[in-house]
């Protein structure tokens, strides 16, 4: 019988429509003991002993650990890879499945509550009337400002209703855009420098790769508007936190809001713990209960249709394995 280990915390210990699938294809459903946090490092590796899936979190995947264990499939419950070691993985015949076309709604509803929240200042103003200190400073509306998608794919194209309902023109970098959608949905592509030149609200939606990392440097916090706002619900790793911190310190950008982080979770000694106008989140973006449902039950779709020999396709991040795979 198959064993597959569950690590989301969402799931620990909860049975839902992803139990349902992986126990009616025979089989077995272990979880972590106790509390361990599998995310940090270190504690995941043992819990692999004996296991043949994992319906995983965000759990670091390196080589070392991988070719420790004997899993054949990784299903991540989620888009991002960034933490699984996937030419390793490749090479020691794991199959790497995300969930893709599921948590896009939510994504884009997060990131509208971010710019609100950081624009009307929710969480400052809350704390004000509970010190009944009655202050009502004005801020800027975001009916009629430019907000600057940089990736317009999945995440991206759902938040572009959702800005036109408030009013705001769009624009978007990206080196892969859909043309023709950009242009039936008016908006606007650019040059990233464009962008950070011309948005008042700059949102990343990209991978994190070689490339994108430290996207957002201090170089490129330079060129934004000294009234523009930065939201990141993508990847940690795409902020340079520090240069982002001395910018907010400084005075340079109306404010920032994160939901990820470059070591998750943010420790007590990020800069970013005392920096001014910023909105911090917890990785939840993409987690709503429809989409806690939904991934859930296609990443264990997606280790029942490998194990009975269905190639997931569009769920394969290491699509080199097609054909030639086996379990």
């Amino acid at each position: 019988m198959p064993r597959v280990l569950v690590t989301p915390h969402l799931l620990r210990r909860l049975p839902g429509p992803y139990t349902e699938v992986l126990q009616a294809a025979g089989m077995e459903v272990v979880y972590p003991p106790g509390e361990i946090d599998t995310v940090t490092p270190g504690a995941l590796e043992p819990l692999l002993d004996g296991v043949d899936a994992i319906l995983a979190s965000t759990e670091l995947m390196s080589r070392e650990i991988l070719g420790r264990s004997r899993l054949r499939v990784i299903a991540r419950m989620g888009v991002g890879y960034d933490a699984i070691d996937i030419p390793a993985a490749t090479d020691l015949g794991i199959v790497v499945a995300i969930t893709p076309g599921i948590l896009e709604e939510s994504v884009a509803e997060h990131t509208i509550a971010l710019m609100l929240g950081l624009s009307r200042d929710i969480v400052g103003r809350d704390r004000e009337v509970r010190d009944c200190h009655w202050v009502r400073t004005p801020l800027p509306r975001m009916a009629g400002k430019t907000f600057g998608i940089v990736g317009l794919g999945r995440i991206g194209k759902a938040l572009v209703p959702r800005l036109r309902g408030l009013g705001m023109q769009i624009i978007a970098c990206d080196p892969c855009a859909d043309a023709e959608y950009a242009a039936a949905q008016q908006v606007r592509l650019v040059s990233f420098e464009e962008l950070l030149a011309t948005a008042d609200v700059v949102s990343l939606h990209s991978p994190c790769t070689p490339q994108t990392r430290h996207l957002i440097n201090a170089q490129t916090l330079a060129q934004m508007k000294p009234t523009a706002m930065l939201i990141n619900t993508a990847r940690g790793p795409l902020v340079d936190e520090a240069a982002l911190a001395s910018a907010l310190y400084a005075g340079h950008l109306l404010g920032a809001a994160l939901d990820v982080f470059e070591v998750e979770p943010l420790s007590r000694q990020s800069p970013l713990q005392a920096t001014p106008r910023t909105l911090l989140c917890s990785h939840m973006a993409g987690l709503d209960h429809e989409s806690t449902i939904g991934m859930s039950r296609l990443a264990a779709q997606c280790i029942v249709d490998l194990h009975q020999g269905r190639w997931p396709e569009s769920c394969i991040v290491n699509r080199d394995l097609a054909g030639k795979w086996r379990w």
